[in-house]
């Protein structure tokens, strides 16, 4: 079925932008991708290889225009594309939305023509250079609507999360605020309160960090200047989350100085049951694997030979780990798989003569 979207300008040529752009070139979009910054214009019109740079001026009127700026200049960008397309449909990929929607429906006429959106997606870089087609694959997108949004507004948002690969879900801006706080904006100043706590300390104690202390802190690399407009607009919603967490921290202070083993188990534990939570992919209910352990020679080709073995057994692996040192003639690899096949891929990695470990 031919899409309804077919020519689509991006207003905007960061990591998302870019990433929308490769996307929907990949689905046969006609698109036109501009950016304030010269070089980001650039590297992004080369990216999807835009020829036709004038595209813009073209008699057809564009199905859709997305902004993909900074939530600073988004509301005054809309309003601005949809008076200079009055025939076009127009989404923003702010991360938050209450403040956006309420401006735009100011503008009653424009408002029917534009829906908020939200891919629950990204990478701690930014930029053009780090843009993915497969950003948003398995990904929610974030759907809200104005008071008045038209019928087609609303069916070009929906198209454009399925065209990118994502979940459609429907908001309410203060919903969509509220949520975003505790799932995205909370693990930011976390991890960037980690990376901060680690400025002091020397640099032998770094040497000996693990792949847990990199994980954790992995968000802390995010752009500032995005984050900082992005926590400063969410403040109202996020606020209270961070003071809680404080208080709680707290209270492990109290039982790590009262030895209360009880306490902390609790906390631990918690924790897990509270990381469980997180659905699967695409939104799936969460789904329990098993970490299958193979010692692997540090040759070419082992990795390659793994996968081919697992596909020739008809299971997917869900996730990897790999842990191999310097010099060292050994590797292992961890494969995550689901629970109810691992039996039957230990039997089957064996016979082809990998040194499978039980699993965990």
């Amino acid at each position: 079925m031919k899409n309804s979207i077919q020519r689509v300008k991006i207003v905007g040529a960061g990591l998302i932008g870019t990433s929308i752009a490769l996307r929907l070139k990949e689905k046969g979009v006609q698109v036109h991708i501009s950016d304030l910054d010269p070089t980001n214009e650039s590297i992004a019109r080369d990216l999807i290889q835009e020829t036709n740079h004038g595209t813009e001026e073209s008699k057809d009127p564009f199905d859709l225009v997305i902004i993909a700026t900074p939530i600073s200049s988004i509301a005054e960008l809309i309003v601005e594309e949809a008076r200079r397309y009055p025939e076009s449909r127009v989404v923003d990929i702010s991360g938050l939305m209450s403040k956006v929607v309420n401006e735009v429906e100011s503008f009653p006429a424009i408002s029917a023509r534009f829906v908020s959106c939200h891919p629950m997606s990204g990478r701690e870089v930014s930029g053009p250079e780090k843009a993915r087609a497969d950003l948003f694959e398995g990904r929610a997108w974030i759907i809200t609507k104005t008071f008045n949004s038209d019928e087609l507004s609303i069916c070009l948002a929906k198209e454009l999360g399925e065209l990118l690969g994502s979940t459609n879900y429907e908001m309410t801006a203060t919903e969509h605020d509220n949520a975003i706080a505790s799932i995205s904006h909370l693990p930011q100043v976390l991890s960037s309160l980690l990376g901060s706590s680690l400025l002091e300390l020397p640099e032998d104690y770094l040497n000996l960090a693990g792949q847990g202390l990199r994980d954790v802190s992995r968000l802390a690399d995010s752009n500032p200047n995005v984050w900082t407009q992005l926590l400063l607009d969410n403040a109202d919603q996020l606020a209270p989350k961070i003071h809680s967490l404080s208080v709680e921290l707290n209270q492990i202070v109290t039982a790590l100085k009262a030895s209360d083993s009880e306490m902390i188990s609790k906390f631990i534990s918690d924790g897990s049951k509270g990381r469980s939570r997180i659905p699967g992919k695409h939104g799936a209910k969460s789904r329990p694997y098993s970490y299958l352990p193979i010692v692997i020679d540090d040759k070419p080709g082992q990795l390659a030979k793994i996968f081919s073995d697992c596909a020739e057994a008809n299971i997917n692996i869900e996730d990897l780990l790999i842990e191999h040192s310097p010099g060292q003639e050994t590797g292992l690899i961890t494969l995550a798989i689901m629970q109810d096949q691992a039996s039957d891929l230990i039997n089957h990695l064996r016979s082809c003569g990998w040194n499978v470990h039980d699993q965990r």
